[in-house]
């Protein structure tokens, strides 16, 4: 695939698959220059963003040219057209089965150890029409159902765009598509019960145990990711939880308890934790739009670390890869 993809972490639910970027489009040597975040329009503005664009996986998708900014505007509050970064088909990463995972525009947080930056700007994703992303997604629908598969969404935020994405989530499993959101959990007050209704299942993202740190990860608060997990648990839905171990921000054993006892307040619902080690695979693109990188010099964990936190989770009774 010639798409611009979006990385995750390291570890599939079985252990075995990594995604791998197929184009990063950014040396590593590239210049930081000091921006505090993005500014308006520095995504199209850089040669290897329009690169990457062409190259991103939209290129088919229709786009509203000519709708000025008002009707735009009521389209995405409607959810008739969404702001799309990218998509890839793969296995066993976001989900079980074969899945196509559609990558939103737009976040709220600022995580130190963000893979995708060139996400956090919705205005840096493509407008994609709603019918023309269910189509999209509908035409592998045999592949979905002999695998065990559906569509993810991703982000950026995938609950940043509720309108959009619930309403492709309503769509595509009236075809028989199975769904999934890849979530921090941060935007779950603008969703509907009857919204999640749709959502087979959710990877949530707990990025942290205490508001310490949590605050110092993703510059945001704890609160709502707990209370989003709460709130689908209870509407008996299926949670994958993510946590990513970075050394000397999230390692320590009181954060991992301070985790373990927030995965338990979600019940039965965790099928599993995954334990994702910090990599640098996302540095060039912090690189490439002039953010500075707070893990300019940071390793993964090693073995004995990844072991250790892992053990943690299992003295708490939880399956853990």
């Amino acid at each position: 695939m010639t798409a611009t993809t979006p990385m995750k972490m390291e570890t599939s639910a079985n252990g075995s698959t990594t995604r791998v970027e197929v184009s990063s489009g950014a040396s590593r040597d590239s210049e930081n220059t000091g921006f505090r975040t993005t500014t308006p329009h520095m995504l199209k503005t850089s040669k290897v963003y329009a690169k990457r664009a062409l190259m991103g996986g939209l290129s088919g998708f229709r786009s509203p040219v000519g709708m000025d900014r008002r009707d735009r505007v009521q389209a995405m509050r409607t959810g008739d057209i969404g702001f799309v970064h990218s998509w890839d088909i793969n296995t066993s990463v976001d989900g079980p089965g074969t899945r196509m995972t559609v990558f939103m525009s737009g976040c709220p947080l600022r995580c130190q150890f963000c893979q995708n930056p060139d996400t956090w700007k919705m205005r840096d994703g493509k407008p994609v029409y709603l019918d023309d992303m269910v189509g999209h997604i509908v035409r592998y629908k045999d592949i979905f159902q002999s695998t065990g598969g559906g569509v993810t969404v991703s982000g950026g935020e995938s609950m940043m765009q509720a309108a959009f994405v619930s309403r492709v989530f309503h769509a595509v499993k009236k075809e028989g598509v199975g769904t999934c959101l890849d979530t921090s959990g941060f935007l779950g007050r603008s969703w509907t019960d009857e919204m999640l209704e749709d959502v087979d299942m959710c990877l949530l993202d707990v990025k942290s145990g205490d508001e310490e740190t949590y605050h110092r990860v993703t510059g945001a608060a704890l609160a709502p990711t707990i209370e989003f997990g709460e709130r689908y648990a209870r509407l008996g839905k299926r949670i994958w939880v993510r946590f990513v171990l970075v050394p000397g921000l999230t390692d320590s054993v009181e954060n991992v308890e301070n985790v373990a006892k927030i995965c338990e307040r979600f019940g039965d619902a965790v099928e599993h934790i995954d334990v994702l080690g910090f990599h640098q695979l996302g540095r060039p693109k912090w690189h490439e739009l002039r953010i500075p990188y707070p893990l300019e010099t940071c390793e993964g964990p090693s073995r004995e670390l990844k072991d250790r936190v892992r053990q943690q989770f299992r003295d708490h009774g939880f399956v853990v890869y």
